[in-house]
């Protein structure tokens, strides 16, 4: 697998914060914020064509190519 890009990482670490400061401050800027992270995370291209653990569980891992 290859190593995470840095906007991926940069965008996990502010979701990381984002929530942390959601959770001590409810605030509908922050849930926004928060909303946005998550989709700049989860429909980054680095995970075109990936499928994880989570994935396998939900479709059953008969489904999960080894890696080459």
């Amino acid at each position: 697998m290859s190593p995470i890009p840095d906007d991926l990482a940069r965008a996990q670490q502010e979701w990381r914060a984002t929530y942390r400061q959601l959770a001590v401050r409810p605030h509908a800027a922050l849930r926004q914020q928060l909303i946005r992270l998550s989709a700049e995370v989860l429909f980054h291209p680095y995970w075109q064509g990936r499928r994880s653990a989570g994935w396998a569980a939900l479709h059953g891992a008969r489904h999960v190519r080894s890696a080459p």
